[in-house]
């Protein structure tokens, strides 16, 4: 009986791997069929992967770690996938995530390309078996196959935009991963493994004419996974990219900064824990000043956004930049309160993506950016959408942005630089709270009209007669302002007979996940034990270290 448990736990560990590998190669076969066979058949996959991540959070629980060896062959020598609490939860998130984000896709936006559904579960493969994978080779072999996903998604739908940041995107991501194999190298040479836990173990003793090559090879990992996390100054590649693509690509892209933050996690606490003596906290004395930069570097660029969507984008790295802040405190706390503000930071950003497709619709030829545009159709409904995510953004009170950002000041307490990290997270927050007022006041108050003629006339409704801060309001008559956004007479027929958003199914993904969030705050007391129970565990690696190694504590 013990036996067949095992191996029913082992092939719980590779299941969502090999569920969106194998959904994606049937779906190009498929791909002649109908799309909404196609899309029944991919939502039904992602809703497999939600009960197979909540299977391994089930198994996983009270710090159980499973291991799949491919092959059945043992570490260090043979490939191996890692199941503990914390990959269960990044694979609960992603699950999550892609269901909604594949929800939005399908009421439309998937007919842009034909092989959008394929793409998708190739994604999802590489994300699983990034958050799976015990070893650095494959680490890197998951990177590539999202980002290749990731680069046929971006350009889904296509147009100059999209072309300019898919190949910006590509350029970046192709030097990271040319970096990442040097590093691998680096660190293969000096210790002959790339096994995670090995690596772990050899940390302890690394003789003292390997340290400096060890340390540059750690830090070029860290840029490495900086750049996927989009951390300072290498987030560049970020807004324009996720501000092109289309909606539901868009917020399925919230996580993929997190699998930077999660190799990050990942690596530090594993390899540079106390117990690995001259290289111990390696990454803390760089992630913290980094990552408060990356956090004002965030808000800022949020504050100077054209659109809606580039300023979701600029909240996604406003978000790394919290993220990286509590994993580089390092301490029971900070962590606790860090993997407690991923899920929130992750559906907040997706919601606000899937929320920007609908006002894009319903303003027109104006779409999302920060012009006098048409009156949204249903705009209580949208208003009061996009009101709550500005509020889980900015980390107001009483929700989960602020439950997780008051502990991570509150652990912040014991930093020497304690003063400056409150005083950025509290800045940033009222600046994020700012952008955010701002444009949902030019977006849900200011309002264009058809003048005679056609031409388009800007006007104030009533509910909008104070200014918008750092806008002056357009007198009664006036034009739209030119440059980017203006609307030219030929336009107004089009924004005459602008369909409205067809019905109220375009908005329920994005109620859906703030749904999810309420659920954060609702019930913070558990999932606060839980991110502390896997803070615990990452603070205490030889668990991890003795499973893969198949060793007996």
């Amino acid at each position: 009986m013990g036996a067949n448990t095992e191996v029913q736990q082992s092939t719980l560990v590779i299941a969502p791997v090999l569920v969106p590998l194998v959904a994606g190669i049937l779906l190009l076969l498929l791909r002649g069929r109908e799309l909404r066979q196609r899309r029944a058949f991919s939502l039904l996959v992602v809703a497999v992967q939600v009960i197979l991540a909540l299977g391994l959070m089930a198994a996983t629980a009270g710090g159980r770690i499973l291991i799949h060896s491919l092959g059945d062959w043992p570490a260090p020598f043979g490939i191996v996938l890692v199941a503990d609490p914390l990959s269960a939860w990044l694979l609960l998130i992603t699950a999550l995530l892609a269901g909604f984000a594949l929800w939005q896709a399908c009421l439309g936006l998937d007919r842009a390309g034909r092989h959008f559904h394929v793409l998708f579960q190739l994604q999802l493969f590489g994300l699983n078996g990034a958050f799976l994978t015990g070893d650095l080779f494959n680490l890197f072999v998951f990177f590539e196959v999202l980002l290749l996903a990731s680069y046929g998604l971006v350009l889904h739908g296509g147009g100059p935009a999209r072309t300019r940041a898919g190949l910006h995107y590509v350029i970046v991501n192709l030097a990271g991963s040319s970096l990442f194999l040097i590093a691998a190298g680096l660190i293969y040479g000096i210790f002959g493994t790339l096994n995670l836990a090995h690596l772990a173990r050899l940390m302890t003793a690394v003789p003292a004419e390997n340290l400096g090559p060890a340390r540059a090879a750690l830090l070029l990992l860290l840029g490495v996974f900086g750049l996927k996390a989009a951390l300072l100054p290498l987030y560049l590649w970020l807004p324009a990219t996720y501000a092109s693509a289309v909606a539901p690509v868009a917020a399925l892209f919230a996580i993929m900064t997190k699998v930077g933050a999660y190799a990050i996690l990942r690596v530090s606490t594993l390899l540079m824990g106390p117990q690995a003596g001259e290289l111990a906290g390696l990454y803390g004395a760089w992630l913290v000043p980094l990552a408060l930069a990356t956090l004002m570097a965030g808000v800022l660029g949020s504050l100077a956004a054209r659109s809606l969507g580039q300023q979701a984008a600029y909240l996604v790295v406003a978000s790394v930049g919290t993220l990286l802040l509590a994993f580089g405190l390092g301490d029971r706390e900070a962590l606790a309160a860090g993997l407690y503000y991923l899920p929130h930071s992750t559906f907040a950003a997706a919601a606000l993506f899937l929320l920007t497709d609908t006002i894009a619709k319903g303003r027109g030829p104006c779409t999302d950016r920060f012009v006098p545009g048409p009156e949204i159709p249903r705009a209580p409904l949208v208003g009061a959408l996009f009101f709550l995510c500005a509020i889980l953004l900015a980390g107001l009170p009483p929700l989960s942005g602020f439950i997780g950002k008051f502990l991570l000041l509150r652990a912040a307490l014991d930093h020497p630089a304690w003063p400056w990290i409150l005083a950025t997270v509290l800045v940033a927050g009222l600046l994020a709270l700012i952008a955010l007022a701002r444009s949902g006041s030019l977006l849900f108050f200011r309002s264009a009209a058809l003048g005679q003629g056609g031409e388009l006339t800007a006007t104030v409704i009533p509910a909008a007669q104070a200014p918008v801060p750092g806008m002056s309001p357009p007198s009664a008559g006036s034009t739209l302002p030119g440059g980017e956004g203006n609307l030219s007479p030929a336009a107004a027929p089009s924004l005459r007979n602008a369909s409205p958003v067809s019905g109220l199914s375009s908005l329920l993904p994005a109620a859906a996940l703030l749904l999810i969030i309420l659920g954060l705050t609702l019930w913070a007391s558990d999932w606060l034990a839980l991110t502390t129970a896997i803070a615990d565990q990452l603070l205490q690696p030889q668990a991890y270290i003795h499973a893969v190694l198949g060793e007996t504590p």
